[in-house]
């Protein structure tokens, strides 16, 4: 084993050892102590606090940062993975949602990422204007990546029920609920959504769906790549296909995430949401994309006619 490979492996041993004691101090606390609200946003207390919110406000942006933005459920682990394979291609670790998300963690951690080299891949929940100042006045390429909302609500459902840092719900129904008045943690899909939505013609703006990816990874890929200004070969976007494919990482997900493998890493599928929507709750999230989203390029792009319907 070369000498980056174990450094490589104890910065990944080292992740693995922090989640596992956060998961383990979360297991401690009552629901309404893992989280906390800031700007009227819910987040969960075990990995965010508003100390770092405050210390993001001074975060220092670089024009060559890369940030990709999800709203939970949507895509995450996929395009953090995805945009590490493009940059460090070299690179055999592999980033957990702690290490690249700006909002999670300690406040120190703005001052790590300060000292962390160019190109940076980072990432995030947040809503559009609660991103640092900076990155928005140096215009950082973001992108930004949707999933329709009702694969995205039983996704997220399931991963309350099985990660340690969130309340679990004894039932769907009372998940569904919270989810549609945007009491679950980062808030509403559709303020997410709407907020974004204002922004999808600016150049350093780029949305793409989970949808979308699943039907043609390569294709995305060299979107993806353009955007970025990462040249790549045809050899090289078969490769990363091949390293991203959800089958892929989720084979590897006991050695990126551990044991909460399975959690970041249930299904991946199109059209789950049948498998716990009932006839009123589908006509419910119907009404309420209907209310927010029709008309709108962003909900033309998630293409709500063909993967929500029974």
């Amino acid at each position: 084993m070369s000498s980056s490979e174990q450094k490589s492996k104890t910065n990944q041993e080292k992740a693995m050892e922090a989640m596992e004691q956060i998961a383990k101090e979360a297991s401690k606390k009552s629901a309404e102590e893992l989280v906390f609200t800031y700007k009227g946003v819910l987040y969960p207390s075990a990995i965010c606090s508003q100390e770092t919110f405050q210390a993001l406000e001074c975060f220092e942006a670089r024009e060559e940062d890369l940030l990709a933005v999800t709203y939970p459920k949507c895509g995450t682990n996929w395009i953090v993975q995805i945009l590490h394979e493009m940059v460090y291609p070299m690179q055999n670790d592999h980033p957990t949602l702690h290490q690249a998300m700006i909002e999670f963690g300690k406040p120190e951690k703005v001052q790590k990422l300060k000292d962390r080299p160019s190109p940076r891949v980072l990432s995030s929940h947040l809503y559009y204007d609660d991103i640092p100042k900076s990155i928005l006045e140096k215009k950082v390429k973001i992108l930004v990546i949707f999933r329709n909302p009702k694969d995205t609500a039983v996704s997220y459902f399931h991963f309350y029920n099985s990660n340690p840092v969130l309340p679990t719900y004894s039932s769907w129904d009372l998940f569904f609920k919270d989810y549609m008045s945007g009491k679950v943690c980062c808030g509403s899909y559709f303020d997410h959504a709407l907020a974004w939505n204002k922004h999808i013609d600016e150049e350093n703006v780029l949305i793409i769906t989970f949808e979308e990816m699943k039907e043609d990874l390569p294709i995305q890929l060299k979107k993806i790549s353009k955007f970025f200004g990462i040249s790549l070969t045809e050899d090289q976007i078969l490769l990363i296909e091949n390293r991203t494919t959800f089958t892929s990482m989720k084979a590897k997900s006991k050695e990126t995430h551990g044991k909460f493998g399975d959690a970041f890493f249930r299904k991946g599928d199109v059209g789950d949401w049948s498998s716990l929507f009932n006839e009123a709750q589908s006509q419910e999230m119907d009404a309420k994309f209907e209310q927010c989203l029709a008309g709108t390029k962003l909900g033309e792009k998630l293409n709500y006619n063909k993967y929500c319907t029974f």
